[in-house]
Protein backbone atom coordinates (compact mmCIF):
# COMPACT_ATOMS: atom_id res chain seq x y z
CA UNK A 1 0.00 0.00 0.00
CA UNK A 2 1.28 3.43 -0.92
CA UNK A 3 2.27 5.52 2.08
CA UNK A 4 0.45 8.78 2.67
CA UNK A 5 1.87 11.76 4.52
CA UNK A 6 -0.47 13.22 7.11
CA UNK A 7 1.48 16.49 6.97
CA UNK A 8 1.05 16.73 3.21
CA UNK A 9 -2.64 15.89 3.47
CA UNK A 10 -3.23 18.61 6.05
CA UNK A 11 -1.24 21.16 4.06
CA UNK A 12 -3.11 20.15 0.88
CA UNK A 13 -6.41 20.60 2.71
CA UNK A 14 -5.34 24.08 3.83
CA UNK A 15 -4.21 24.97 0.29
CA UNK A 16 -7.47 23.75 -1.26
CA UNK A 17 -9.49 25.62 1.36
CA UNK A 18 -7.50 28.81 0.81
CA UNK A 19 -7.84 28.46 -2.96
CA UNK A 20 -11.60 28.08 -2.70
CA UNK A 21 -11.79 31.00 -0.28
CA UNK A 22 -9.54 33.16 -2.45
CA UNK A 23 -11.57 32.32 -5.55
CA UNK A 24 -14.78 33.20 -3.75
CA UNK A 25 -13.32 36.48 -2.46
CA UNK A 26 -11.95 37.45 -5.89
CA UNK A 27 -15.22 36.55 -7.58
CA UNK A 28 -17.25 38.53 -5.07
CA UNK A 29 -14.87 41.49 -5.32
CA UNK A 30 -15.10 41.47 -9.12
CA UNK A 31 -18.87 41.28 -9.01
CA UNK A 32 -19.20 44.14 -6.50
CA UNK A 33 -16.64 46.25 -8.37
CA UNK A 34 -18.36 45.74 -11.70
CA UNK A 35 -21.74 46.46 -10.13
CA UNK A 36 -20.48 49.66 -8.52
CA UNK A 37 -18.77 50.86 -11.70
CA UNK A 38 -21.86 50.14 -13.77
CA UNK A 39 -24.05 51.93 -11.27
CA UNK A 40 -21.85 55.03 -11.47
CA UNK A 41 -21.81 54.79 -15.26
CA UNK A 42 -25.63 54.50 -15.36
CA UNK A 43 -25.89 57.62 -13.23
CA UNK A 44 -23.68 59.47 -15.72
CA UNK A 45 -25.85 58.29 -18.61
CA UNK A 46 -28.96 59.37 -16.77
CA UNK A 47 -27.50 62.82 -16.15
CA UNK A 48 -26.55 63.25 -19.84
CA UNK A 49 -30.00 62.13 -20.96
CA UNK A 50 -31.61 64.73 -18.66
CA UNK A 51 -29.18 67.35 -19.96
CA UNK A 52 -30.22 66.52 -23.55
CA UNK A 53 -33.90 66.78 -22.60
CA UNK A 54 -33.20 70.30 -21.26
CA UNK A 55 -31.92 71.33 -24.71
CA UNK A 56 -35.36 70.81 -26.28
CA UNK A 57 -37.22 74.14 -26.54
CA UNK A 58 -40.19 75.63 -28.33
CA UNK A 59 -39.58 77.87 -31.34
CA UNK A 60 -40.68 81.52 -31.32
CA UNK A 61 -42.95 81.09 -34.32
CA UNK A 62 -46.63 81.92 -34.27
CA UNK A 63 -47.22 78.25 -33.94
CA UNK A 64 -44.31 77.11 -31.79
CA UNK A 65 -42.81 73.69 -32.41
CA UNK A 66 -40.26 71.71 -30.42
CA UNK A 67 -36.64 72.11 -31.47
CA UNK A 68 -33.39 70.54 -30.26
CA UNK A 69 -30.26 72.66 -29.87
CA UNK A 70 -27.46 70.18 -30.70
CA UNK A 71 -24.72 72.76 -30.17
CA UNK A 72 -25.12 72.49 -26.43
CA UNK A 73 -24.86 68.67 -26.32
CA UNK A 74 -22.41 67.36 -23.68
CA UNK A 75 -19.05 65.95 -24.84
CA UNK A 76 -18.81 62.17 -25.32
CA UNK A 77 -17.57 59.93 -22.53
CA UNK A 78 -15.31 57.99 -24.89
CA UNK A 79 -13.44 59.87 -27.64
CA UNK A 80 -12.74 56.69 -29.61
CA UNK A 81 -16.37 55.59 -29.73
CA UNK A 82 -18.62 58.66 -29.60
CA UNK A 83 -21.81 58.57 -27.59
CA UNK A 84 -25.09 58.16 -29.41
CA UNK A 85 -28.46 59.60 -28.55
CA UNK A 86 -31.95 60.10 -29.90
CA UNK A 87 -34.76 62.42 -28.78
CA UNK A 88 -38.31 61.59 -29.78
CA UNK A 89 -41.04 64.14 -29.30
CA UNK A 90 -44.80 63.83 -29.16
CA UNK A 91 -46.42 61.70 -31.85
CA UNK A 92 -43.09 59.84 -32.40
CA UNK A 93 -41.37 62.73 -34.17
CA UNK A 94 -37.58 62.56 -33.96
CA UNK A 95 -36.35 65.90 -32.66
CA UNK A 96 -32.68 65.03 -32.75
CA UNK A 97 -30.17 62.21 -32.86
CA UNK A 98 -26.47 61.65 -33.11
CA UNK A 99 -24.69 60.91 -36.35
CA UNK A 100 -24.63 57.22 -37.21
CA UNK A 101 -27.40 56.46 -34.76
CA UNK A 102 -28.30 52.80 -34.69
CA UNK A 103 -31.34 51.60 -32.95
CA UNK A 104 -29.66 51.46 -29.51
CA UNK A 105 -32.81 51.10 -27.49
CA UNK A 106 -33.61 48.53 -24.82
CA UNK A 107 -35.16 45.48 -26.43
CA UNK A 108 -37.52 45.07 -23.51
CA UNK A 109 -40.10 47.82 -23.43
CA UNK A 110 -40.15 48.06 -19.65
CA UNK A 111 -36.38 48.29 -19.17
CA UNK A 112 -34.76 51.64 -18.46
CA UNK A 113 -31.14 50.46 -18.71
CA UNK A 114 -29.75 47.79 -21.04
CA UNK A 115 -26.53 46.60 -22.64
CA UNK A 116 -26.63 46.42 -26.44
CA UNK A 117 -23.93 44.98 -28.70
CA UNK A 118 -23.07 46.57 -32.02
CA UNK A 119 -20.46 44.56 -33.83
CA UNK A 120 -17.59 44.03 -31.45
CA UNK A 121 -18.56 46.94 -29.21
CA UNK A 122 -20.85 47.00 -26.22
CA UNK A 123 -23.03 50.02 -25.39
CA UNK A 124 -24.79 50.85 -22.19
CA UNK A 125 -28.17 52.47 -22.96
CA UNK A 126 -30.56 54.47 -20.82
CA UNK A 127 -34.03 55.37 -22.05
CA UNK A 128 -36.06 58.05 -20.27
CA UNK A 129 -39.75 58.03 -21.16
CA UNK A 130 -42.38 60.69 -20.60
CA UNK A 131 -39.85 63.40 -19.83
CA UNK A 132 -41.71 66.78 -19.66
CA UNK A 133 -40.47 69.67 -21.78
CA UNK A 134 -38.83 72.23 -19.53
CA UNK A 135 -39.53 75.21 -21.84
CA UNK A 136 -43.11 76.23 -20.87
CA UNK A 137 -42.85 80.05 -21.29
CA UNK A 138 -43.50 80.37 -25.03
CA UNK A 139 -47.11 81.21 -26.02
CA UNK A 140 -49.11 78.35 -27.47
CA UNK A 141 -47.17 75.61 -25.62
CA UNK A 142 -48.80 72.78 -23.75
CA UNK A 143 -47.61 71.18 -20.57
CA UNK A 144 -48.73 67.75 -21.80
CA UNK A 145 -45.90 67.41 -24.31
CA UNK A 146 -43.39 64.75 -23.23
CA UNK A 147 -40.15 63.40 -24.66
CA UNK A 148 -38.43 60.06 -24.96
CA UNK A 149 -34.68 60.37 -24.59
CA UNK A 150 -32.29 57.49 -25.38
CA UNK A 151 -28.60 57.89 -24.59
CA UNK A 152 -25.91 55.26 -25.20
CA UNK A 153 -22.20 55.14 -24.49
CA UNK A 154 -19.67 52.37 -24.85
CA UNK A 155 -18.77 50.62 -21.58
CA UNK A 156 -15.25 49.63 -22.68
CA UNK A 157 -13.77 51.88 -19.99
CA UNK A 158 -15.83 50.08 -17.36
CA UNK A 159 -14.67 46.73 -18.65
CA UNK A 160 -11.02 47.80 -18.70
CA UNK A 161 -11.31 49.28 -15.21
CA UNK A 162 -13.03 46.14 -13.90
CA UNK A 163 -10.31 43.97 -15.49
CA UNK A 164 -7.57 46.11 -13.88
CA UNK A 165 -9.21 45.90 -10.47
CA UNK A 166 -9.74 42.13 -10.93
CA UNK A 167 -6.05 41.69 -11.82
CA UNK A 168 -4.94 43.73 -8.83
CA UNK A 169 -7.30 41.78 -6.57
CA UNK A 170 -6.04 38.45 -7.92
CA UNK A 171 -2.39 39.43 -7.47
CA UNK A 172 -3.04 40.65 -3.94
CA UNK A 173 -5.05 37.54 -3.11
CA UNK A 174 -2.35 35.31 -4.58
CA UNK A 175 0.25 36.99 -2.40
CA UNK A 176 -1.92 36.53 0.65
CA UNK A 177 -2.55 32.91 -0.40
CA UNK A 178 1.18 32.18 -0.60
CA UNK A 179 1.71 33.78 2.78
CA UNK A 180 -1.23 31.88 4.34
CA UNK A 181 -0.05 28.56 2.91
CA UNK A 182 3.48 29.16 4.18
CA UNK A 183 2.18 29.98 7.66
CA UNK A 184 -0.19 26.98 7.57
CA UNK A 185 2.60 24.61 6.47
CA UNK A 186 4.88 25.88 9.23
CA UNK A 187 2.08 25.60 11.81
CA UNK A 188 1.07 22.08 10.71
CA UNK A 189 4.65 20.82 10.80
CA UNK A 190 5.21 22.41 14.18
CA UNK A 191 1.97 21.03 15.66
CA UNK A 192 2.68 17.55 14.28
CA UNK A 193 6.20 17.55 15.70
CA UNK A 194 5.05 15.86 18.98
CA UNK A 195 3.54 13.05 16.91
CA UNK A 196 6.85 12.51 15.12
CA UNK A 197 8.69 12.58 18.46
CA UNK A 198 6.19 10.07 19.84
CA UNK A 199 6.83 7.80 16.86
CA UNK A 200 10.57 8.09 17.46
CA UNK A 201 10.07 7.18 21.12
CA UNK A 202 7.97 4.16 20.11
CA UNK A 203 10.72 3.12 17.68
CA UNK A 204 13.17 2.94 20.59
CA UNK A 205 11.05 0.37 22.46
CA UNK A 206 12.81 -3.01 22.45
CA UNK A 207 12.50 -6.31 24.37
CA UNK A 208 15.22 -4.92 26.61
CA UNK A 209 13.62 -1.48 26.99
CA UNK A 210 9.84 -1.46 27.34
CA UNK A 211 9.51 2.12 28.61
CA UNK A 212 7.81 4.61 26.28
CA UNK A 213 9.73 7.85 26.74
CA UNK A 214 6.97 10.02 25.27
CA UNK A 215 7.88 13.73 24.92
CA UNK A 216 6.26 16.16 27.31
CA UNK A 217 4.56 17.96 24.43
CA UNK A 218 2.82 14.73 23.41
CA UNK A 219 1.59 14.10 26.95
CA UNK A 220 0.43 17.73 27.20
CA UNK A 221 -1.50 17.68 23.90
CA UNK A 222 -5.10 16.71 24.58
CA UNK A 223 -5.48 14.90 21.24
CA UNK A 224 -2.37 12.79 21.89
CA UNK A 225 -3.02 11.98 25.56
CA UNK A 226 -5.38 9.05 24.77
CA UNK A 227 -2.83 7.71 22.27
CA UNK A 228 0.09 7.87 24.72
CA UNK A 229 -2.01 6.28 27.45
CA UNK A 230 -3.13 3.50 25.10
CA UNK A 231 0.49 2.91 24.06
CA UNK A 232 1.57 2.75 27.71
CA UNK A 233 -1.12 0.16 28.45
CA UNK A 234 -0.27 -1.79 25.31
CA UNK A 235 3.43 -1.87 26.14
CA UNK A 236 2.70 -2.95 29.71
CA UNK A 237 0.53 -5.78 28.39
CA UNK A 238 3.14 -6.77 25.80
CA UNK A 239 5.90 -6.68 28.38
CA UNK A 240 3.89 -8.91 30.69
CA UNK A 241 3.05 -11.31 27.86
CA UNK A 242 6.65 -11.31 26.62
CA UNK A 243 8.00 -11.95 30.11
CA UNK A 244 5.41 -14.67 30.69
CA UNK A 245 6.21 -16.29 27.36
CA UNK A 246 9.94 -16.17 28.05
CA UNK A 247 9.45 -17.68 31.47
CA UNK A 248 7.12 -20.27 29.98
CA UNK A 249 9.70 -21.33 27.40
CA UNK A 250 12.41 -21.41 30.05
CA UNK A 251 10.26 -23.46 32.44
CA UNK A 252 9.10 -25.79 29.67
CA UNK A 253 12.69 -26.39 28.64
CA UNK A 254 13.59 -27.06 32.25
CA UNK A 255 10.69 -29.47 32.72
CA UNK A 256 11.55 -31.29 29.51
CA UNK A 257 15.21 -31.48 30.39
CA UNK A 258 14.74 -33.74 33.42
CA UNK A 259 12.61 -36.55 31.87
CA UNK A 260 14.70 -36.46 28.70
CA UNK A 261 17.89 -36.77 30.74
CA UNK A 262 16.37 -39.63 32.77
CA UNK A 263 15.19 -41.37 29.61
CA UNK A 264 18.60 -40.97 28.04
CA UNK A 265 20.41 -42.33 31.11
CA UNK A 266 18.00 -45.27 31.29
CA UNK A 267 18.68 -46.22 27.68
CA UNK A 268 22.42 -45.69 28.07
CA UNK A 269 22.42 -47.88 31.16
CA UNK A 270 20.56 -50.61 29.29
CA UNK A 271 23.18 -50.56 26.52
CA UNK A 272 26.27 -50.55 28.75
CA UNK A 273 26.49 -54.36 28.91
CA UNK A 274 24.59 -57.38 27.72
CA UNK A 275 21.58 -58.15 29.91
CA UNK A 276 18.96 -60.78 30.37
CA UNK A 277 15.62 -60.32 28.61
CA UNK A 278 13.88 -59.57 31.91
CA UNK A 279 16.36 -56.80 32.69
CA UNK A 280 15.82 -55.27 29.25
CA UNK A 281 12.08 -55.47 29.82
CA UNK A 282 12.38 -53.58 33.11
CA UNK A 283 14.60 -50.91 31.49
CA UNK A 284 12.10 -50.47 28.64
CA UNK A 285 9.24 -50.12 31.15
CA UNK A 286 11.14 -47.38 32.96
CA UNK A 287 11.81 -45.63 29.64
CA UNK A 288 8.13 -45.98 28.75
CA UNK A 289 7.17 -44.30 32.04
CA UNK A 290 9.40 -41.37 31.18
CA UNK A 291 7.90 -41.19 27.69
CA UNK A 292 4.42 -41.12 29.24
CA UNK A 293 5.47 -38.21 31.44
CA UNK A 294 6.73 -36.36 28.36
CA UNK A 295 3.46 -37.12 26.60
CA UNK A 296 1.48 -35.77 29.56
CA UNK A 297 3.54 -32.58 29.50
CA UNK A 298 2.97 -32.19 25.75
CA UNK A 299 -0.78 -32.67 26.22
CA UNK A 300 -0.79 -29.99 28.93
CA UNK A 301 1.04 -27.55 26.68
CA UNK A 302 -1.43 -28.25 23.86
CA UNK A 303 -4.30 -27.60 26.25
CA UNK A 304 -2.85 -24.19 27.04
CA UNK A 305 -2.55 -23.45 23.33
CA UNK A 306 -6.17 -24.54 22.78
CA UNK A 307 -7.34 -22.23 25.54
CA UNK A 308 -5.88 -19.28 23.60
CA UNK A 309 -7.65 -20.41 20.41
CA UNK A 310 -11.04 -20.67 22.14
CA UNK A 311 -11.05 -16.90 22.70
CA UNK A 312 -11.28 -16.43 18.91
CA UNK A 313 -14.41 -18.63 18.60
CA UNK A 314 -17.96 -17.32 18.59
CA UNK A 315 -19.45 -18.58 21.84
CA UNK A 316 -22.96 -18.33 20.40
CA UNK A 317 -22.11 -21.31 18.16
CA UNK A 318 -21.15 -23.55 21.12
CA UNK A 319 -23.63 -25.98 22.71
CA UNK A 320 -25.41 -25.34 26.01
CA UNK A 321 -23.91 -27.38 28.87
CA UNK A 322 -25.59 -28.23 32.17
CA UNK A 323 -22.82 -27.36 34.64
CA UNK A 324 -24.22 -29.51 37.47
CA UNK A 325 -24.30 -32.62 35.27
CA UNK A 326 -20.87 -31.79 33.86
CA UNK A 327 -19.39 -31.48 37.37
CA UNK A 328 -21.06 -34.75 38.44
CA UNK A 329 -19.48 -36.58 35.50
CA UNK A 330 -16.04 -35.25 36.40
CA UNK A 331 -16.52 -36.19 40.07
CA UNK A 332 -17.59 -39.70 39.12
CA UNK A 333 -14.35 -40.33 37.23
CA UNK A 334 -12.25 -39.04 40.14
CA UNK A 335 -14.04 -40.94 42.89
CA UNK A 336 -11.93 -44.07 42.34
CA UNK A 337 -8.69 -42.11 42.75
CA UNK A 338 -10.12 -40.23 45.72
CA UNK A 339 -11.32 -43.47 47.30
CA UNK A 340 -7.76 -44.79 47.28
CA UNK A 341 -6.93 -41.95 49.68
CA UNK A 342 -10.20 -42.31 51.64
CA UNK A 343 -11.40 -38.94 50.26
CA UNK A 344 -15.07 -38.39 49.43
CA UNK A 345 -16.36 -36.14 46.62
CA UNK A 346 -19.77 -34.51 46.90
CA UNK A 347 -21.60 -32.35 44.34
CA UNK A 348 -24.32 -30.00 45.62
CA UNK A 349 -26.60 -27.91 43.41
CA UNK A 350 -30.04 -26.40 43.87
CA UNK A 351 -30.36 -24.39 40.67
CA UNK A 352 -30.30 -25.07 36.97
CA UNK A 353 -27.05 -23.56 35.74
CA UNK A 354 -26.20 -23.65 32.03
CA UNK A 355 -23.38 -22.10 30.01
CA UNK A 356 -22.28 -22.24 26.41
CA UNK A 357 -19.07 -24.18 25.92
CA UNK A 358 -17.33 -27.41 24.99
CA UNK A 359 -18.18 -30.10 27.61
CA UNK A 360 -14.63 -31.51 27.39
CA UNK A 361 -13.08 -28.09 28.04
CA UNK A 362 -15.32 -27.50 31.06
CA UNK A 363 -14.61 -31.03 32.32
CA UNK A 364 -10.90 -30.23 32.11
CA UNK A 365 -11.39 -27.27 34.49
CA UNK A 366 -13.15 -29.41 37.14
CA UNK A 367 -10.66 -32.29 36.66
CA UNK A 368 -7.65 -30.06 37.33
CA UNK A 369 -9.31 -28.55 40.41
CA UNK A 370 -10.31 -32.00 41.70
CA UNK A 371 -6.81 -33.36 41.06
CA UNK A 372 -5.34 -30.53 43.08
CA UNK A 373 -7.92 -30.92 45.88
CA UNK A 374 -7.52 -34.71 46.17
CA UNK A 375 -3.73 -34.44 46.08
CA UNK A 376 -3.65 -32.20 49.18
CA UNK A 377 -6.63 -33.61 51.09
CA UNK A 378 -5.89 -35.76 54.17
CA UNK A 379 -7.42 -39.21 54.59
CA UNK A 380 -11.08 -39.42 55.70
CA UNK A 381 -11.80 -35.89 54.44
CA UNK A 382 -14.25 -34.52 51.90
CA UNK A 383 -13.97 -32.48 48.68
CA UNK A 384 -17.10 -30.42 48.05
CA UNK A 385 -18.30 -29.09 44.69
CA UNK A 386 -21.07 -26.45 44.93
CA UNK A 387 -22.88 -25.18 41.82
CA UNK A 388 -25.05 -22.04 42.02
CA UNK A 389 -26.33 -19.25 39.81
CA UNK A 390 -26.48 -15.52 40.53
CA UNK A 391 -28.40 -13.72 37.77
CA UNK A 392 -26.16 -14.01 34.69
CA UNK A 393 -23.27 -15.68 36.48
CA UNK A 394 -22.77 -19.41 37.15
CA UNK A 395 -20.54 -20.09 40.14
CA UNK A 396 -18.71 -23.37 40.81
CA UNK A 397 -16.82 -23.75 44.11
CA UNK A 398 -14.39 -26.61 44.79
CA UNK A 399 -13.43 -26.82 48.48
CA UNK A 400 -11.00 -29.18 50.23
CA UNK A 401 -9.86 -29.66 53.85
CA UNK A 402 -6.16 -29.93 53.09
CA UNK A 403 -3.12 -28.15 54.41
CA UNK A 404 -3.94 -24.89 52.64
CA UNK A 405 -1.67 -22.46 50.85
CA UNK A 406 0.52 -19.78 52.35
CA UNK A 407 -0.61 -16.20 51.63
CA UNK A 408 2.66 -15.37 49.87
CA UNK A 409 2.17 -18.23 47.41
CA UNK A 410 -1.57 -17.79 46.85
CA UNK A 411 -1.23 -15.04 44.24
CA UNK A 412 1.10 -17.12 42.07
CA UNK A 413 -0.64 -20.50 42.06
CA UNK A 414 -2.18 -19.93 38.62
CA UNK A 415 1.18 -19.23 37.00
CA UNK A 416 2.59 -21.85 34.63
CA UNK A 417 4.97 -24.38 36.22
CA UNK A 418 4.18 -22.92 39.65
CA UNK A 419 4.31 -25.41 42.55
CA UNK A 420 3.32 -24.66 46.10
CA UNK A 421 5.21 -27.75 47.26
CA UNK A 422 8.84 -27.39 46.28
CA UNK A 423 9.64 -30.91 47.56
CA UNK A 424 7.60 -32.73 44.90
CA UNK A 425 9.47 -35.57 43.29
CA UNK A 426 8.83 -36.97 39.83
CA UNK A 427 6.73 -39.72 41.40
CA UNK A 428 4.43 -37.53 43.51
CA UNK A 429 4.39 -34.14 41.79
CA UNK A 430 3.09 -32.76 38.54
CA UNK A 431 4.38 -30.04 36.26
CA UNK A 432 2.53 -27.14 37.82
CA UNK A 433 0.30 -26.71 34.77
CA UNK A 434 -3.07 -27.92 36.11
CA UNK A 435 -4.20 -24.64 37.69
CA UNK A 436 -2.71 -22.63 34.82
CA UNK A 437 -4.82 -24.67 32.38
CA UNK A 438 -7.93 -24.22 34.55
CA UNK A 439 -7.38 -20.46 34.60
CA UNK A 440 -6.71 -20.24 30.85
CA UNK A 441 -9.82 -22.31 30.03
CA UNK A 442 -12.00 -20.27 32.37
CA UNK A 443 -10.86 -16.96 30.92
CA UNK A 444 -11.22 -18.32 27.38
CA UNK A 445 -14.96 -18.69 28.04
CA UNK A 446 -15.22 -15.16 29.45
CA UNK A 447 -15.06 -16.19 33.11
CA UNK A 448 -12.72 -15.82 36.05
CA UNK A 449 -11.18 -18.01 38.72
CA UNK A 450 -9.99 -17.14 42.23
CA UNK A 451 -8.64 -18.98 45.25
CA UNK A 452 -9.12 -18.53 49.00
CA UNK A 453 -7.07 -20.47 51.51
CA UNK A 454 -6.23 -20.65 55.19
CA UNK A 455 -3.15 -22.67 56.17
CA UNK A 456 -4.28 -25.81 57.98
CA UNK A 457 -7.97 -25.30 57.08
CA UNK A 458 -8.09 -26.02 53.36
CA UNK A 459 -8.53 -24.18 50.08
CA UNK A 460 -11.52 -23.09 48.00
CA UNK A 461 -11.39 -22.41 44.28
CA UNK A 462 -14.23 -20.30 42.87
CA UNK A 463 -14.99 -20.35 39.14
CA UNK A 464 -17.38 -17.77 37.63
CA UNK A 465 -18.74 -18.29 34.10
CA UNK A 466 -21.31 -16.27 32.12
CA UNK A 467 -24.65 -18.07 32.11
CA UNK A 468 -26.30 -18.94 28.83
CA UNK A 469 -28.90 -16.34 27.82
CA UNK A 470 -31.05 -19.09 26.31
CA UNK A 471 -31.67 -20.70 29.68
CA UNK A 472 -33.51 -19.50 32.74
CA UNK A 473 -32.78 -20.28 36.36
CA UNK A 474 -35.23 -22.65 37.98
CA UNK A 475 -35.25 -24.75 41.13
CA UNK A 476 -34.60 -28.44 40.66
CA UNK A 477 -37.25 -30.80 42.00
Amino acid sequence: MKRRSLTRQLIASVVVTQLVLTGAVVGLAMYLTRWQLRRSFDEQLHGRAVALAALVRYSEDEKPVLQFDSTMAPPPLDTVSPDQFQIVGPNGKILGQSAGWTNLRPRQGGAQYATVSVGDRHYRVVELRNVPVLDQESPGTTSSDTLTVSYAATDEQIRRRAAEIALQTMLGSFGLLVFAVAVAAWTVRRRLAPLAELAESARQVTPQHWQLDAPEMARATSELVPLTQAMDRMLATLQKAFTSQREFVSNAAHELKTPIAVLKSTLQLALQRPREAEEYRLQVHEALDDVERLEALAHSLLRLARAEQIQELKRTELPIVDIAANCEQSAERWRTIAGAKSVRIEVNTTEKAEVRGDPDDLDLIWSNLLDNAIRYSPADSEVMIAVSRDNDIVRVEVRDRGSGIERGQLQNIFERFQRTDASRSRETGGYGLGLAIAKAMTEAYGGSIAAESQPGQGTMFSVRLPASKDSSASLKV
